[in-house]
């Protein structure tokens, strides 16, 4: 159903079962001659990495690897991955892994060879005034289907400083490619195709429930959807199918691509429990989804039918969305609360005034205050669904 396919929108992809064997190629297409490979600690033994390092000297290229990235990444990996980069005389940047790994490789990008701080280049802030050839050249492959990072340079950054998550980017930075082969999402833990699969069904719902003009978004986020309601329960049922995981990678790739609009609360606050707490984000985005959802359902009226619609549910109401949701976190044995995650109700209005600074915070449907933000997750924390 999913066959091999070279796409030129966002960015260049490459999608197939088999195709970072293609690395090399690819590589060498954009001149780059010795490429660091930034990834996971927890990613820097699997097999794909040496799969990835193999394409690059069958290609005659010479590579280095940078594993030294927490679960959520903090400036300080960032820090020591740009060392790394210019100890090593790279000329680009491969990220490659989940979540952490791309927004650490895509960080580092940025910094890699210039004198600009990590967080001169704040997504709030107006963006360095430099060219495009001082921000290193980035080649990004994903190896879960959840995050849909692979085209563009925002990243998510723990600030050490401030205990929060804090987006970098550059609009002149875009991936020279992406490559999207499910083949090595094949061995990924249920568990976690369970929670990045979920991390890619709250973007496609929270991209399209945004309240802005934005059909092109729109139209992507629901595609999404329809793929990922199909398909993700499958991905964690029979983990080889290659079908199921192809159709995964591909609505996470879209997903992705459809927050370019904005996201919503369920963000904003799991990037502050995650800088806390340093709990999977795709989980945590899966928890707060049902009671953000609740608190959003009246300022979401008008997307509902769209999203039943995508979804096969029958009837167009809140309810019947809303059920359809929580059984899909049912099926993939989602935690029923923010407690078996380790998140404290001491904590709540810490983390509730940091979220209320996030810029998903803007983009939610409702408008929240920090009381409001507080109370979602002091009853997230005792029953979120």
């Amino acid at each position: 159903m999913f066959e091999a396919a070279d796409w030129t929108f966002p960015v260049p992809i490459r999608y197939g079962a088999g195709r970072l064997a293609e690395l090399g190629e690819v590589c060498m297409t954009a001149g780059l001659k010795n490429p660091l490979i930034v990834t996971d600690r927890g990613s820097s033994a699997l097999p794909f990495i040496a799969e990835a390092g193999g394409s690059l000297k069958a290609a005659g290229l010479s590579s280095g690897l940078f594993s030294e990235v927490a679960p959520n990444p903090t400036d300080r990996n960032v820090a020591a991955g740009k060392a790394a980069f210019a100890a090593g005389g790279h000329d680009g940047v491969i990220a490659l892994g989940g979540g952490s790994g791309m927004d650490a490789g895509k960080a580092i990008s940025l910094v890699a060879r210039n004198n600009h701080a990590l967080w001169d280049f704040d997504f709030d802030a107006a963006p360095p005034a430099i060219a495009a050839s001082v921000l290193a050249p980035l080649i990004c492959v994903p190896s879960t289907a959840g995050t849909g990072a692979e085209t563009e340079s925002t990243a998510m950054i723990t600030d050490t400083k401030r205990g929060i998550k804090g987006c970098v980017w550059h609009p002149l930075q875009k991936p020279l490619a992406a490559i999207l082969d499910p083949a090595i999402t094949i061995g990924l833990p249920v568990n976690l195709t369970a929670w990045t699969g979920c991390d890619a069904l709250v973007h496609a719902i929270e991209a399209y429930c945004v309240p802005a003009w934005h059909p092109m978004c729109d139209g992507i986020a629901l595609e999404a959807l329809k793929l990922i309601r199909r398909w993700l329960t499958r991905a964690v049922s029979a983990p080889n199918d290659i079908e199921a995981r192809g159709a995964m990678l591909v609505g996470s790739c879209l997903a992705g691509v459809s927050f370019l609009k904005g996201l919503g609360l369920v963000h904003s606050i799991s990037h502050m429990i995650g800088a806390r707490y340093d709990t999977h984000h795709g989980l945590t985005n899966a928890v707060l989804l049902p009671v953000v959802l609740r608190y959003n359902a009246t300022a979401i009226a008008d997307k509902i039918p769209a999203l039943n619609w995508a979804m096969g549910i029958p009837g167009g109401d809140f309810d019947s969305f809303h059920e359809a949701v929580t059984l899909m976190l049912d099926d993939v044995a989602i935690p029923t609360n923010l407690a078996a995650l380790g998140v404290e109700a001491s904590a709540a209005g810490d983390i509730a005034a940091k979220a209320f600074k996030d810029p998903a915070t803007g983009t939610n449907p409702a408008p929240a205050s920090v009381a409001d933000i507080e109370g979602l997750i002091r009853e997230a924390i005792v029953k979120a669904r």
